[in-house]
């Protein structure tokens, strides 16, 4: 089988979701009748709004008809809405139509209401946690849940090969696109609690960089704090490895791949209570309400206080959190959907 799929959120600063069609499209190589077409265009910004809706709803449906394929997969929660072939939709999640309520009226426009119609023509969509197919489910009324497939994301194996050393000094690493729905600012509210305490923010900006850094100067932190933007993967592992903690206060998560990534690399972390991450965090996570300051505080201190205590903990977890997160099974879950779809 010759399957399309839509490999252009790897061009650039990839995300999440750049990670996912990435690890996704590796994995599926190495399935027996799965053939790849990835289709992508480098020259072309995946994050100018302008250029990914030209993208997706004219470039990629052309380079699908011409890829001799027999299906479409499109990886980053949209779709065209002419395409000759049946499309499988990886939707991340119902952020969009949730949570996005701040973002321009055309994004909202394009990536909620637009989408939210277009996925209905899907023959089948892979969501990727439990709670997502719920969101999903509810907020697109009349969607046959037949054709929701809750697969969840895998972790690159390089993150189950960290040695981590913890000597980059009492750091806590959050990573993530800045935006408000991530909740960097209770990480940073809770500094002023934490003498010598380093906060690395790794992930591209948006307007609510300027919100944080307006509260770090507030607080009078602002020098611990600091904002890196995307880094490539090199760095990123470095920082897995030398980092005391991850934190992941977000409000709302589809998934939550860095928490994955953490327990794989054997990284205490600080997660959320609710969205998906009641599903990533395990057992041995310190949870907490997303707007809880103080509880945050409380939390990131008791790890300060004993991180060897905190690092023994988390190896603990390690080999559960690389059997559930492999991208082998996303794969050959995400090949049985290609048959069925095809059929």
């Amino acid at each position: 089988m010759r399957v399309a799929f839509d490999a252009q959120p790897t061009v650039g600063s990839a995300t999440g979701i750049g990670e996912y069609a990435r690890e996704l499209a590796r994995a599926l190589g190495e399935i027996p009748g799965i053939e790849l077409a990835p289709l992508s265009a480098p020259s072309i910004d995946p994050w100018r709004f302008d250029r990914r809706a030209y993208w997706e709803q004219v470039l990629l449906p052309i380079a699908a008809a011409r890829s001799q394929a027999t299906l479409l997969h499109c990886t980053s929660g949209t779709m065209p809405a002419l395409s000759t072939l049946p499309i499988v939709l990886t939707l991340h999640d119902a952020a969009w139509l949730r949570v996005q309520g701040h973002t321009r009226f055309y994004a909202r426009a394009y990536f909620g209401t637009l989408m939210k119609r277009l996925a209905a023509r899907a023959r089948a969509i892979v969501t990727v946690s439990e709670f997502s197919a719920r969101e999903i489910l509810e907020l697109h009324p009349g969607l046959d849940e037949r054709r929701m497939h809750v697969i969840p994301l895998g972790v690159a194996e390089e993150f189950a090969r960290i040695e981590p050393r913890a000597d980059g000094g009492a750091t806590i690493l959050v990573v993530g696109t800045v935006e408000a729905r991530k909740n960097l600012e209770v990480v940073i509210r809770a500094l002023p609690s934490l003498p010598g305490v380093r906060a690395i923010s790794v992930g591209p900006s948006t307007p609510y960089r300027d919100v944080c850094e307006a509260l770090a100067r507030e607080l009078g932190v602002e020098e611990r704090i600091e904002f890196r933007g995307y880094v490539e993967r090199a760095a990123l592992l470095e920082l897995y490895a030398r980092c005391t903690v991850l934190a992941m206060p977000s409000r709302y998560e589809g998934f939550g791949l860095p928490l994955a990534q953490a327990r794989c690399a054997g990284l205490p972390a600080v997660a959320a209570r609710g969205s998906s991450l009641d599903e990533i965090a395990g057992t041995v996570v310190a949870r907490v309400d997303a707007d809880d300051a103080g509880g945050w505080s409380d939390a990131l201190a008791a790890i300060f206080a004993d991180p060897e205590r905190a690092r023994r903990t988390a190896a603990s977890d390690r080999a559960a959190a690389i059997e559930r997160f492999s991208w082998r099974r996303a794969a050959s879950a995400t090949a049985e959907i290609y048959r069925i779809a095809s059929t």
